[in-house]
């Protein structure tokens, strides 16, 4: 299983990105995929998962009505929109197998993840 994750940069404060996971050595839609962040001297932050079973989709509190989460069977990818970017966004992005916990979501078998720089 490998997930490698691309289009991070950096943008401005309110800018937007979209960020791409490429799933190879197994189909994106044998697992759940999300995102989660990790910025410089803070916690991990899981942000978003999307449910192949249904399609229902998770968001955090701190990206909801911002980032959208999706994907595409076809190219074998997964795609996080990220809108209204804001400088407490900035930090290395990473898309991994997600599951849903009691307690939240926790994330598994992430590759390389690729740096959103939102300048103020």
């Amino acid at each position: 299983v490998q997930l490698q994750a691309s289009g991070g940069g950096l943008v401005q404060n309110g800018g937007s990105l979209r960020l791409s996971c490429a799933a190879s050595g197994f189909t994106l839609d044998d697992y759940d995929i999300g995102w989660f962040r990790q910025a410089p001297g803070k916690e991990r932050e899981g942000v978003s998962c999307i449910s192949v079973s249904d399609g229902n989709t998770y968001y955090a509190d701190s990206v909801k009505g911002r980032f959208t989460i999706s994907r595409d069977n076809a190219k074998n990818t997964e795609y996080l929109q990220m809108n209204s970017l804001k400088p407490e966004d900035t930090a290395v992005y990473y898309c991994a197998i997600c599951r849903k916990e009691p307690y939240g979501y926790e994330y598994d078998h992430w590759g390389q993840g690729t740096l959103v720089t939102v300048s103020s």
